[in-house]
C-alpha cells in the first residue's frame, strides 16, 4: 500500500508540496483551518503556479482534524509556531499518525516533539520559496531542497522512505546533522526574512541595497556567533556554507559577496514568509526567528543588537505602528 501523507498546515510552502506530491500520485491529504481554502483545494483545485506555469491540482483536503478517516504514516507540520498545538493535540490524542516531521520556520523543533513524542518526530527543513496569493492559490518561486534527518544522527529507514516521498516535490538531502541545517536555516531566515519583513523588499532587492547588504552581513554575523558559541556544526544552505558570508567589522567582504551573490542566483525572489504576514495583518514568526537568536545567545552570552531590534521593528509592524520600509534599513 502507498503511504498516506497528511499535509498540515496549506499556506505557501504547504500548498506547494502538497500541489506537487498529490500531482505525481501520492495519497495526500490537506489538514488546514482555512474552510474556504480548503474547500477550493477540493474544487475547481488548488491553483498553482509553479515558476510561471500555472495548473490547477485537485487535492484532498479537511479544515478539522475529525474529519479524518484513517491511519496516516507522516504528517508534514508546515505551521507557523503560534498554531502547532491546537492543530496537532487533536492528531495525537487520536493517534492518527505515526511519525510527524516539523518543516517550521525557527526554533520550533524542541516544541513539536514535546508535542508529539521523540519516537514520533523526525526534522525537515525546505530552502526553496514560495508565496501564499490567496485562497486555493500558491506560487513557487525559488527552487532548492528540502533537508530532512533524524534529530539523534542516526540513519532511519522512515527517513529514507519519506526522503523518496518528498523528490516527487524537490530535490531531497537526508543528512545526519539536521540540527547542524536547522541552524543553517536560521541564520538565512533571521538575516533576510527579518530584513524582508521590515523592508517590504524580496531577497535579491535588499542584497541589491548598500544599507540592506550591510545589515544582513552583521545579522549573519550575530547568528554565526550565537551558533559557534552553542557548539552547532553548520551545514550548507541554498548551496552554500554558513562561513562564506561571514565579514567582520572593516573586513574584506570579497568572498562575502561572491557568497551572497551564489545566495541569491538561488534565492533572489522570494519574498520573506513573516513579509507575507505583515501583508496579510497576520501574526508573524519573528519570535522563534530572531527572537530564536536572541535567547539562544543569552543563553551563551552573545550579544544579538540586530536581532533584538528587528524583533521589536515587527511587532511594530504587527501592531500598525510601523510600516515596511526601504528606509527600515538605513536605520537598522
Amino acid at each position: 500500500m502507498r503511504p498516506r501523507i497528511l499535509i498540515v498546515g496549506a499556506g505557501a510552502i504547504g500548498g506547494v508540496t502538497a500541489a506537487h506530491l498529490a500531482r505525481a500520485g501520492h495519497d495526500v491529504t490537506v489538514l488546514d483551518a482555512n474552510a474556504p481554502h480548503v474547500s477550493a483545494m477540493r474544487d475547481p483545485g488548488l491553483k498553482f503556479d509553479e515558476l510561471g506555469q500555472v495548473s490547477y491540482v485537485h487535492i484532498d483536503a479537511v479544515s478539522t482534524a475529525s474529519d479524518l478517516h484513517g491511519r496516516f504514516d507522516f504528517a508534514l507540520v508546515f505551521l507557523k509556531a503560534l498554531y502547532l498545538h491546537p492543530a496537532l493535540t487533536p492528531l495525537v490524542e487520536r493517534d492518527l499518525v505515526d511519525t510527524y516531521v516539523s518543516f517550521g520556520n525557527g526554533l520550533v523543533q524542541d516544541a513539536v516533539e514535546h508535542l508529539v513524542g521523540k519516537d514520533k518526530f523526525l526534522i525537515g527543513v525546505v530552502e526553496w520559496g514560495a508565496t501564499n496569493l490567496g485562497i486555493g492559490h500558491v506560487a513557487q518561486t525559488t527552487v532548492a531542497p528540502f533537508v530532512i534527518g533524524e534529530k539523534d544522527g542516526s540513519r532511519s529507514t522512515r527517513a529514507e522512505t519519506l526522503a523518496d516521498i518528498m523528490s516527487a516535490a524537490a530535490q531531497v538531502r537526508l543528512v545526519t546533522n539536521v540540527l547542524g541545517q536547522v541552524w543553517a536555516k536560521l541564520l538565512l531566515n533571521s538575516t533576510f526574512s527579518g530584513l524582508g519583513a521590515i523592508s517590504g523588499l524580496t531577497y535579491a532587492e535588499i542584497a541589491a541595497d548598500n544599507d540592506g547588504r550591510e545589515a544582513a552581513f552583521r545579522l549573519w554575523a550575530e547568528g554565526y556567533e550565537v551558533s559557534q558559541a552553542l557548539g552547532i556544526e553548520l551545514d550548507e544552505v541554498a548551496g552554500i556554507r554558513p562561513e562564506e558570508l561571514v565579514v567582520r567589522p572593516a573586513g574584506d567582504r570579497t568572498a562575502a559577496n561572491t557568497g551572497l551573490a551564489a545566495l541569491m542566483a538561488t534565492l533572489g525572489p522570494t519574498k520573506a514568509s513573516m513579509l507575507q504576514d505583515l501583508e496579510r495583518g497576520a501574526r508573524t514568526e519573528v519570535d522563534v526567528i530572531n527572537g530564536g537568536v536572541t535567547a539562544s545567545g543569552e543563553k551563551v552570552s552573545v550579544a544579538t543588537p540586530l536581532n533584538q531590534r528587528i524583533v521589536g521593528m515587527v511587532h511594530d509592524c504587527e501592531q500598525g505602528t510601523r510600516k515596511p520600509s526601504r528606509a527600515a534599513l538605513a536605520e537598522l
